[in-house]
């Protein structure tokens, strides 16, 4: 039996191979987390950039000190290796969910190095899956925020964040956490499409109200009522220096021309107050 003659398109197949080979683009570098603790994931490029350390202390979030808690016997958990849950961050909007995490996350940090947290964007809901998966890999526990979630897209962004929270056949990634926000519970659309019809909008809702009970750990923010508020402000005053003689009276106003009352109204106002005396203050 004779040996196959070699085919005479051999050379030149090899040659088309070595050329595509050096027009394909570098695989991309490894993330540095090294240099920050918080990184804003970019998914169209897959960059981490670094953000500046969180500014505000823990212990100046006022009112909230159940939630705070809560969040942080979860997180610190999470930091050590032990079995945590995925936090839904739910209710008024400017009663301290956002703040509630990164803070907390600051103050766990300084004691967990290897603690990261990477925010993303909520319209980019779709990379988380491949966002996990690159984070398995890694040495580093790694607190995911996605601030004021909901499922503008539907049941597409939904199933999406289902397959990331649940990991696929290999499972949710051990090493991280993902910390939602929102102003609704069950993070439906503010809009459905009529248009679908009753069977589809039904099977679309149930989808995205599922994503819910991916969360295993729910933390209420009610409103702020105005001792609480008042509160807050007087907290901020006193850690900072500042001093009115009608402080109250003043914050009241400030929080009626807002149209309620809450954290962020509250150090809306203490910004406002410490320009006006000439005070900095974290940014």
């Amino acid at each position: 039996m004779t040996d196959a003659l070699p085919t005479p398109f051999g050379p030149l197949l090899a040659r088309i191979a070595d050329a595509l080979e050096r027009l394909a683009p570098p695989p991309p570098a490894a993330p540095d987390f090294a240099g920050a603790r918080l990184f804003r994931h970019e998914p169209a490029t897959g960059a981490f950039t670094p953000a500046p350390d969180y500014p505000l202390s823990l212990d100046l979030l006022v009112g909230i000190d159940r939630q705070k808690a809560r969040f942080v016997e979860n997180l610190r958990r999470f930091a050590v290796g032990l079995p945590s849950n995925h936090v839904l961050l739910w209710g008024v909007r400017g009663t301290g969910k956002s703040s509630v995490t990164k803070a907390a996350f600051m103050a766990l940090a300084e004691a967990y190095p290897d603690l990261k947290l990477v925010e993303v964007d909520r319209d980019e809901v779709a990379a988380l899956p491949p966002l996990f998966d690159l984070l398995r890999a890694r040495a580093e526990r790694f607190v995911v925020l996605c601030d004021d979630l909901s499922f503008e897209d539907g049941a597409a962004a939904a199933k999406a964040l289902k397959s990331a929270l649940e990991g696929g056949v290999s499972g949710p990634p051990e090493n991280v956490l993902f910390v939602a926000t929102s102003n609704r519970r069950h993070l439906m659309p503010r809009d459905h499409v009529e248009s679908q019809g009753a069977i589809a909008a039904a099977e679309n809702a149930e989808e995205e109200m599922s994503v819910s009970d991916r969360f295993g750990l729910w933390i209420g923010f009610p409103p702020m009522d105005q001792d609480t508020y008042l509160g807050a402000i007087h907290a901020y005053a006193e850690r900072f220096g500042l001093s009115a003689p009608d402080l109250d009276r003043r914050a009241l106003q400030w929080s009626t021309q807002r149209g309620g009352r809450s954290g962020r109204v509250a150090w809306q106002f203490v910004r406002d107050l410490a320009g006006e005396l000439g005070v900095k203050l974290p940014t």
